[in-house]
């Protein structure tokens, strides 16, 4: 699925504190340009990494005070997460700040995940990168950057900007469009409050399903009834894909049970920067089929998932300044958190912490 990149170790050098120093004061735009023209992908050499059921971790962008990328924390970051056992990771989502980057500077952050998950040991670790744009063009062009920044596959959600606009079919051939051209397999990501209100349908997706460069579905509707009948229709059809495994995956932590009870493959879900042990932890207890500890897990989760869900990325961010010392804040205009806030989402996640600490 994804190529070898048989890049310069510049990234590397981005990680320094040093080069981050020199990337103040606007310098950061010049260097990212030139180290990300130098991208090409090896010819003849490919690392296909098998996208499996599991956890994975749409991690949130650092920024140093000035806003820049920060790509220590980045590859630090990405790091943690592996070494916790999440079965992906997954940069540019919404927790991603996505719409607040350039495309050089997703690339780039792209490119340092993946460096730093290789030079740790995790070669055998996929990254989904979100790739959606307004236009078909657009998405097309961010796709094939994620594959020249080390990108396994690319998570796209519906045009909305002009949604009054667009029929179903409009929609349909967009996602075709893009899966045609995309050099890596795409999943559809359903999240209505970021597609202007467009909730996909299981019919819909089911069709799409049908696609060979479509791989899976992230959900974060919500709707688990959706959730089964895509996980039961794209299992059962013969797909031309089947068999590679189509992800049916949820899209918040607080249904992890209730998805892999219905037959999803996991779930793609922001708390995860803050907990992947217990998420971890919690999807082998349901595969191991131990249903009466699962459950107690998974009420621990869902009350974490709430104080996330409420605090949003702001709030995914100050949890990690409180548990772990790194975190930053959101590029603006998102806002900075008050102190109540700060004592609020710290005082939500501890019971979840707690259980993180000790696995």
């Amino acid at each position: 699925m994804s190529p070898h990149l048989d890049v310069p170790s510049t990234a590397s050098s981005f990680n320094s504190s040093s080069s981050n120093e020199a990337l103040k004061g606007g310098a950061v735009q010049t260097q990212m340009a030139t180290y990300f023209s130098s991208i090409t992908p090896a010819n003849g050499a490919n690392i296909k990494r098998q996208l499996l059921p599991g956890i994975y971790v749409p991690t949130v962008a650092f920024f140093q005070a000035n806003e820049d990328v920060d790509l220590e924390t980045t590859a630090r970051h990405a790091v943690r997460l592996a070494e916790a056992g999440v079965t992906g990771i997954t940069v540019q989502g919404s927790n991603g700040e996505a719409v607040h980057l350039s495309p050089k500077e997703r690339a780039l952050i792209t490119l340092t995940t993946r460096e730093a998950l290789d030079n740790a040991s995790f070669k055998h670790v996929p990254v989904m990168v979100g790739c959606g744009a307004q236009s078909t063009r657009e998405t097309i062009e961010l796709c094939q950057d994620a594959y020249r920044a080390g990108g396994d596959c690319a998570l796209v959600l519906p045009p909305s900007y002009y949604s009054s606009l667009y029929g179903k079919e409009d929609v349909l051939q967009y996602f075709r469009d893009v899966a045609d051209e995309s050099p890596i397999p795409i999943l559809i990501y359903n999240y209505p409050p970021a597609a202007s209100g467009r909730d996909l349908s299981s019919d819909e997706i089911i069709e799409l399903a049908k696609h060979p460069n479509i791989v899976g579905c992230k959900l974060t509707c919500g709707n688990t009834g959706k959730l089964n009948r895509i996980a039961a229709a794209t299992q059962a059809a013969s797909f031309s894909n089947l068999g590679s495994g189509f992800l049916c995956m949820g899209g918040s932590a607080d249904f992890l049970l209730q998805t892999l009870i219905g037959g999803g493959s996991g779930i793609i879900a922001g708390l995860a920067n803050i907990s992947p042990k217990a998420l971890v932890h919690l999807y082998d207890l349901v595969e191991r089929e131990r249903f009466t500890e699962s459950r107690k897990i998974q009420a621990i989760v869902a009350r974490g998932d709430w104080t996330a869900i409420q605090g949003g990325l702001v709030g995914t961010k100050s949890a990690l300044n409180s548990f772990f010392g790194y975190g930053g804040f959101p590029r603006r205009p998102l806002p900075r958190p008050s102190k109540e806030e700060k004592l609020r989402w710290k005082e939500g996640f501890t019971e979840l912490m707690k259980l993180e600490n000790v696995l």
